[in-house]
C-alpha cells in the first residue's frame, strides 16, 4: 500500500524556518521521484520542488530558489524540504507526491514554474502558516 506522510508544518513568524518531512512506504523509494507541492487558499496547486525529468537534478519554482532546499535520506525513505526566510506568501498546505521514474513521469521548469505529470501518489498535506 503506497503511503506518503508529510509532517513538520506549523505556525512561524516571517523570516523563520521550518523543515518538512515526507516519509514514503509501500514502493521502492529509489525508483520514484518525490516532489513537493503547495496550495494556498483560493489558489491552484503549484510545484515547489521536484526531480527534473531532463537531467535528474532537483529543481525549484524560481521564486523559491535560495530559500527552499529539498534533500532525501534513502535509508529512511524520507524526503525533506528545508524552508528558510519564510514569507507570509508561503502560507499554504504543503504536499509531497511520488511518481515512478521513467517515460510516464515528467517535471521541468517552464517559465519559472514547475510543470509536471505522472505524480501518481499524494500525501495528505501539512499546513504551513507564516505570520507577518
Amino acid at each position: 500500500d503506497v503511503q506518503l506522510q508529510a509532517s513538520g508544518g506549523g505556525l512561524v513568524q516571517a523570516g523563520g524556518s521550518l523543515r518538512l518531512s515526507c516519509v514514503a512506504s509501500g514502493f521502492p523509494f529509489v525508483d520514484y521521484a518525490i516532489g513537493w507541492f503547495r496550495q494556498a487558499p483560493g489558489k491552484p496547486r503549484v510545484g515547489v520542488s521536484c526531480i527534473s525529468s531532463v537531467d535528474g537534478s532537483t529543481i525549484y519554482k524560481d521564486s523559491l530558489k535560495g530559500r527552499f532546499t529539498s534533500s532525501s535520506d534513502n535509508a529512511k525513505n524520507t524526503v525533506y524540504l528545508q524552508m528558510d526566510h519564510l514569507e507570509p506568501e508561503d502560507t499554504a498546505v504543503y504536499y509531497c507526491a511520488a511518481g515512478p521514474l521513467g517515460p510516464y513521469y515528467g517535471c521541468w521548469n517552464e517559465g519559472g514554474l514547475l510543470s509536471y505529470y505522472g505524480m501518481q501518489n499524494w500525501g495528505k498535506g501539512t499546513q504551513v502558516t507564516v505570520s507577518s
